[in-house]
């Protein structure tokens, strides 16, 4: 095996391609935009998880917690700034104490420096926030991934930009296509695309964050909630929510296509998930029509935002895989099919861990 294209210029895709020139192949990197990291890489928080919220021995557990060392580690040796920040964990109510010391014994479990706070401590760090209690992860930082994949691009030679996929006669090949792996990888399991909205702080607003402020997440889902980050430029983002996008580049929120929405409406998968979860559902597509409401879930976490503080910001969209029955995919999902290896599922923290999800696709190509 000589010959290997990857499909994708995402932050995945580039790193793997990375990664096989450094183990000696001919690589070939395909991108159907006209730059790299168009998609989630490019329209995400910004943020190096810590790995505090994934199950011990998953494959998220697993890349997250060697891919932050590994991402760190890149980043310092090839000047790209970033910086370890912390994040504090924040429980508004009583009914998220035990959600939050679950995420304590995991981040322990995982070998993080985790402490639990109490409402003063809490301030300490983030004056203006509101809790119960909270944890501090100090092994969380931000960065600009689209530094980091133009960074790793250097190492590609062969990097193809406003070209779809087609087979040259290539010995193997890797699907890294985000929003699209599920139609390349002709799976039965679909991506159902979930539009995530921002705001950003005014200036003025900025000082309210510190670090990074986040909800206990619902362990139902693998969103993490509305949340508060600041940013390597010192700006601060808010978000994002998660709404079905009638359309994989959805952005805008108006942006409709026809056939990938029936494709979602239709598909057996997510009519499932839609009946189990129509509440949560709804709850999130009103947030999404009203700033109000936007505004009213972030002052659970910090009380003295206001309307005139928030500023609309950026959209990303999120490559979710749902079975057929309509359950979530929660953990990466990588498997080989005769001379193809698939990523099918790789969300957050897939950026965080990108380094060390190409060593695992190297590994599964190679078996």
């Amino acid at each position: 095996m000589k010959r290997v294209a990857v499909v994708g210029g995402g932050i995945v895709g580039v790193a793997t391609a990375h990664r096989l020139v450094q183990r000696g192949f001919q690589v070939t990197l395909f991108e159907k935009e006209k730059q790299l990291a168009a998609h989630q890489t490019g329209r995400n928080s910004g943020v190096i998880h810590s790995g505090i919220y994934y199950p011990p021995g998953s494959l998220k557990a697993r890349t997250c917690l060697r891919g932050r060392a590994l991402m760190e580690e890149f980043c310092t040796h090839h000047k790209i700034a970033w910086k370890r920040c912390g994040k504090v964990i924040v429980a508004t109510q009583n009914s998220h104490l035990e959600g939050l010391r679950k995420l304590g014994q995991r981040g322990q479990q995982h070998g993080l420096e985790v402490k639990s706070l109490d409402r003063g401590q809490l301030q300490k760090i983030e004056p203006a926030c509101a809790g119960l209690e909270a944890l501090w992860v100090p092994e969380t930082g931000v960065v600009d991934y689209t530094q980091v994949v133009q960074k790793l691009a250097e190492s590609i030679p062969d990097i193809r930009l406003n070209t779809p996929w087609r087979d040259e006669g290539f010995d193997a090949w890797v699907n890294c296509a985000g929003l699209y792996c599920d139609q390349l990888a002709q799976s039965e399991i679909k991506i159902v695309p979930f539009r995530g909205e921002y705001y950003q702080l005014t200036k003025p607003a900025r000082e309210l964050c510190q670090t990074l402020i986040y909800p206990v997440p619902d362990p139902r889902f693998p969103f993490l909630g509305v949340h508060l980050t600041r940013h390597i430029d010192g700006t601060v983002g808010a978000g994002p929510n998660a709404v079905l996008a009638l359309g994989r580049e959805n952005y805008d929120g108006w942006t409709f296509n026809l056939r990938e929405s029936l494709e979602t409406l239709t598909y057996p998968g997510f009519q499932r998930l839609a009946v189990k979860y129509w509440r949560m559902g709804l709850a999130e597509q009103l947030r999404s029509l009203s700033k109000r409401l936007f505004l009213h879930s972030l002052r659970q976490l910090t009380p003295d935002l206001k309307l005139e503080h928030l500023e609309p910001s950026k959209s990303g969209i999120r490559a979710q895989c749902v079975k057929p029955d309509g359950t979530l995919v929660d953990d990466f999902l990588i498997y080989r099919k005769d001379n193809a290896v698939h990523v099918l599922n790789a969300p957050s923290p897939a950026a965080t861990a990108s380094l060390a999800i190409a060593e695992e696709i190297v590994r599964v190509l190679l078996q």
